[in-house]
């Protein structure tokens, strides 16, 4: 693998990890398959190094990441808040994954900040704060998932990877490609998924659970969404979509049930970029996709108080649901500027 890491980074991570007897892996709010299955991966390696080591996430993750093992260990800060805190407390080293900044852990964010164990980032968001003793940042990665395979690889850890911790990285990596949809043009990227396979993954499976299963009830909201909340805005080749709680309600809406749906308006012609907003309880959640070479990261961070990746960003709006619509509609007409020729000519395949 061509990926190249401070060779004293690594020594001082091997360090931090082989001298800690607890640790707890940490990543963000809604966590998705990158997010978990960094962590479960990381979590199950440990375990074999005879660590005691701990996932804590900030609330439950989707039920359509059960299938990575070890998924229903997870702690989630939500449901058990004082045995959760007590955990991260008696920890002797924190691994933050998949995040670029504390207050990506929502409520979580005060009890990793003020722990008294010393941190570690492993990520691949742009611009990570100044939160750990030692950072390993690499937006060019497809994924977490896959940025913690080089590493553990290039710390010689690689005996260590065995079915669940390959499993749980490549579980990562086809959540956050889209099914080698996005971000997923690097060789590297197919080195490290052969390296999986290796340990006997079983990748259709993971496909068909991650991808391709969809329960009855999410799959008439989306038809919904599509059919009655998509705005399509052909002149500036951008897509809305806007869910209401109530409307999530009527479709007995469940944490990753709209997943992918922000994708769905890519597929037309002519559009170069993606909106959805969901309105959860204490602020409307921002996803946004593009093809080509446009800035969604700029839009989120821009105007949801957000980031990502240039494809693949997202963000929280505090506010109604209606003042987020109308800031992405405001902004059409200046976004425009940001569609260069290149993208326009993929758009329009």
């Amino acid at each position: 693998m061509s990926v190249k890491f401070d060779r004293q980074d690594l020594e001082r991570l091997k360090e931090l990890l082989c001298s800690a007897r607890r640790i707890v892996m940490t990543c963000h709010m809604s966590p998705d398959g990158d997010a978990l299955g960094s962590t479960l991966a990381m979590r199950s390696l440990l375990k074999a190094m005879g660590k005691d080591a701990r996932v804590v996430t900030p609330d439950e993750p989707p039920r359509t990441l059960r299938v990575l093992p070890g998924a229903r260990q997870v702690m989630a800060w939500s449901s058990f808040g004082q045995v959760a805190e007590s955990t991260v407390n008696r920890a002797d080293l924190i691994i933050c994954m998949d995040y670029n900044a504390l207050s990506r852990l929502s409520r979580l964010e005060n009890v990793v900040r003020n722990a008294p164990a010393p941190r570690v980032l492993i990520d691949h968001h742009k611009n990570p704060e100044d939160m750990a003793m030692l950072t390993f940042s690499y937006p060019d990665m497809s994924s977490t998932c896959e940025l913690t395979c080089h590493l553990l690889t290039a710390m010689g850890w690689g005996e260590y990877i065995d079915n669940d911790v390959a499993t749980c990285l490549l579980g990562g990596i086809i959540t956050d490609t889209g099914g080698f949809h996005y971000n997923s043009n690097s060789s590297d990227l197919y080195r490290v998924v052969a390296t999986l396979m290796e340990r006997g993954v079983d990748k259709d499976r993971l496909m068909r659970c991650l991808v391709d299963t969809r329960s009855a009830s999410s799959m008439r909201l989306e038809a919904y969404a599509l059919e009655k909340k998509m705005e399509l805005f052909a002149d500036a080749h951008a897509a809305l979509i806007t869910l209401s709680r109530n409307e999530l309600n009527s479709y007995e809406y469940r944490k990753g049930d709209t997943e992918g749906l922000v994708n769905r308006p890519l597929e037309i012609p002519g559009i170069a970029y993606s909106c959805y907003m969901r309105e959860e309880e204490e602020y409307i959640k921002i996803s946004m996709r593009s093809i080509g070479d446009f800035p969604v990261d700029l839009l989120c961070s821009r105007h949801y108080g957000g980031g990502g990746h240039l494809n693949a960003a997202g963000g929280e709006f505090h506010g109604t649901l209606q003042e987020a619509a109308r800031i992405f509609r405001e902004n059409l007409e200046e976004n425009k500027e940001l569609i260069s020729p290149q993208t326009l000519e993929y758009a329009d395949r």
